[in-house]
């Protein structure tokens, strides 16, 4: 039975379910396996997104779920995907595709893991008869998924927090123009980067964090990483993948996505290269060129949902560099909310470097490759996957297939798409639709005791 530790070392043990719900330990690390799982990827060849995610599951999840609950919930989960395929692969050069990750009811890859932990939520409270509040922080994607997710469900509270005129306007009717009850939004004024910092202050806040239930579904939750780790399996297995490692380009902000592919090796996947593509708010291209990790100003880009200087999920690869020594990584942490950086050595950086690289790709970079893919193949490609698509032409080993990771619908940007090609990306009917409805959010400062105030009169006594 696979369990899991935090990676400030303060908690061992704990199973999948403790894990699901709490998502955030209680010494403020972020949960990860005590032990890495093989699994038998050969023997997934072949099967179904669905077949392929629970099969992966399995041995994660342990104690909670069987096979069966495993497969039917995401059956469920990806019934309603617009493409038979969920995560199909579509060809731009001899040796480079895009994995198209927009599918899902919210036109962006959030909705692969979101849906299934909204089944697993509901699955798991129903079993112990209890409630919680999920209170998320969004930088474009994760709270229109989670909002779709959980919307209407009997045992679930919803709020989540964006960043006031920091994500587009599509992002944010995605969520606000949500009518169930069980649901609020907050835009915060200031960046997302302190939405991520006061949801952590509420996790650390035991008593608020009691009193409200509170369980996270940013991908600080293990189980949203581990999810997405499925897709990087599924297309590795139809490019033969298991024979002739692939290099994967992935648009990060907060390092989640692309982390689960190192998930997705460490369970037996070869990956030639992960490439951490980031926009001008580059932490973790500079950390890769430097071992420097440090805090800078958060740039407004047209790739909103990169707009992040602090990385949560860096913190679980931090913990594999130091050789699993939660200590270390708790002193690292402290010195990071001290002093805004820190620094591994070169011994270390090397071992980050034999399966990651990281580039930059500034705005004019951003949309002249989106011109450039649309010239060459017809395709348009959202301003995230195109600096995806940059820094995994600039990176990818020669010789090696490369999939770039398309991570939303390029409808969600029009600006972005005008500014790049003259033109927006075609709007589906669903999308077209939200923007005639009417939106419900609250505004408020950037102020954990406003937050929390607010939060309990909205939860209200039974929480």
């Amino acid at each position: 039975m696979t369990t899991y530790t935090s990676t400030r070392g303060g908690s061992h043990g704990r199973s999948f379910e403790d894990v699901l719900l709490r998502g955030l330990a209680e010494d403020g690390g972020l949960f990860v396996p005590e032990t890495w799982p093989a699994v038998d990827l050969q023997a997934l060849a072949g099967l179904s997104y669905p077949e392929t995610v629970a099969r992966l599951l399995a041995p994660f999840t342990t104690g909670c779920f069987d096979a069966a609950e495993l497969e039917a919930m995401a059956r469920d989960a990806y019934a309603a995907f617009r493409h038979p395929a969920t995560a199909p692969l579509v060809q731009l050069d001899h040796d480079e595709w895009l994995l198209e990750l927009f599918h899902g009811p919210t036109f962006a890859f959030k909705d692969f893991a979101m849906q299934l932990l909204g089944r697993m939520f509901e699955a798991v409270l129903k079993r112990r008869g209890e409630s919680i509040t999920i209170v998320g922080a969004t930088s474009g994607d994760t709270g229109a998924a989670a909002v779709r997710a959980f919307a209407g469900l009997e045992r679930i509270r919803v709020a989540i927090l964006f960043p006031e005129g920091r994500i587009s306007p599509v992002q944010q009717r995605q969520m606000t123009t949500a009518s169930a009850a069980n649901v609020e939004i907050i835009a915060v004024q200031g960046t997302f980067d302190d939405c991520q910092n006061r949801l952590k202050d509420m996790f650390n806040d035991q008593a608020f964090r009691g009193d409200l239930k509170l369980a996270a579904v940013n991908s600080i939750n293990w189980a949203r990483v581990v999810a997405q780790a499925g897709y990087y399996v599924y297309s590795a297995l139809r490019l033969g993948g298991l024979a002739r490692p692939l290099a994967f380009a992935v648009p990060t902000g907060n390092f989640g996505d692309v982390y689960a592919g190192y998930v997705a090796s460490r369970i037996g996947l070869p990956v030639a290269r992960l490439i951490v593509a980031t926009n001008t708010n580059d932490i973790l291209a500079r950390f890769l060129s430097s071992g420097r990790y440090a805090r800078g100003e958060v740039a407004a880009t047209m790739s909103p949902s990169m707009d992040i200087q602090v990385a949560s999920n860096f913190e679980r690869l931090l913990f594999e560099l130091l050789d699993r020594d939660g200590a270390a990584v708790a002193q690292l942490m402290a010195d990071f909310a001290r002093d805004g950086a820190l620094e591994l050595d070169e011994n270390r950086l090397a071992a980050a470097r034999r399966l990651f690289a990281g580039a930059r790709v500034d705005e004019a970079t951003t949309a002249a490759t989106i011109a450039e893919v649309r010239a060459a193949t017809g395709q348009l490609v959202d301003p995230h996957t195109a600096v995806g698509i940059r820094a995994g032409r600039d990176l990818c080993p020669p010789g090696t297939p490369l999939v770039t990771l398309a991570t939303a619908h390029p409808a969600k940007f029009p600006e972005a798409m005008t500014r790049a090609t003259g033109e927006a990306a075609p709007l589906p009917e669903p999308l077209a639709a939200m923007l005639q409805a009417h939106e419900r959010f609250t505004t408020l400062p950037n102020d954990l005791a406003a937050l929390q105030a607010h939060l309990r009169a909205w939860a209200g006594p039974t929480a």
